[in-house]
Formats: C-alpha cells, sequence, structure tokens
C-alpha cells in the first residue's frame, strides 16, 4: 500500500491500526484478525463510522487515485499559502539599511541646524538698569 495513504490516516486513532484498516477493506486479512477489526468496530463507534465511510468510498472508485489527488491538492494550497506569506513579508536587503542610515544622518543633522540657530535667534533678556536709561542705550531710543 502506498505509503500517501498511510499520511492522510496517520494517528487517526489508537485502538487500530491503518494498515489494518486498509487490509480489512480490501480483504487481505485472515479471519482471525477480521474478527478482531469488527469486535472493535462494535465496541467504538467513530471507528465504526469511518469503516462505513471508507467502505462507500471505495465502492465509489479508487482509494489510491483519491488520497494521491488529495495530497496533490493539499500540496498546491500549501505552496499558494507560502507565496502569499512571502510577498506580505519585509524583504530586507542593502538598500533599505541605506536609507535608514541616511535619514538617521539628515535627523541629526536638521536637529544640530536647529539648535545652532535657536541660540543665535533667540537673544538673552538682560535686565535694564537705571544707568542704561540715563545713557540712552535702551532699545526704544
Amino acid at each position: 500500500m502506498n505509503n500517501n495513504l498511510k499520511d492522510i490516516l496517520s494517528e487517526s486513532n489508537k485502538d487500530i491500526d491503518n494498515q489494518q484498516l486498509m487490509d480489512y477493506l480490501s480483504n487481505h486479512l485472515s479471519q482471525a484478525d477480521t474478527n478482531d477489526i469488527e469486535k472493535t468496530m462494535a465496541n467504538d463507534v467513530f471507528i465504526n463510522d469511518a469503516v462505513e465511510g471508507l467502505q462507500q468510498f471505495k465502492l465509489s472508485g479508487n482509494l489510491q487515485l483519491y488520497a494521491e489527488q488529495l495530497n496533490n491538492d493539499l500540496q498546491k494550497q500549501i505552496e499558494k499559502n507560502k507565496k502569499r506569506k512571502d510577498k506580505r513579508r519585509f524583504k530586507e536587503g542593502p538598500y533599505t539599511y541605506f536609507a535608514i542610515i541616511i535619514i538617521l544622518l539628515l535627523l541629526v543633522i536638521c536637529f544640530l541646524v536647529l539648535r545652532r540657530n535657536s541660540h543665535i535667534a533667540a537673544p538673552i533678556n538682560k535686565p535694564i538698569t537705571g544707568l542704561q536709561i540715563e545713557k540712552g542705550l535702551t532699545k526704544n531710543t
């Protein structure tokens, strides 16, 4: 039996082996093993429903072909989602780092220029003394 089918059924139940289940469906088991599986099916409703579903599925066509088709569709969907995530992801490159460095340098230069101009533009206001008024050193005269 192909391993792709086993991948689909992996860890689906703990009571019965997947290979045994597939052998039961294809009538490749001994009478004792068949009886054991049927006893397990009688005790567990989930396994019973799974076997009935697989039997109906098997009657409608080739089970192996469906399993391969499911795996191929799953691989295509995973690849499509991976491409979509790659498009959304931020791609790093040397130009990004170069642009960040240039922007930071421009910000530092702007800060220094503004700081220097603020010291020149804002004169220090000293209180006017009576002596300056007598000599006419005020701005109003």
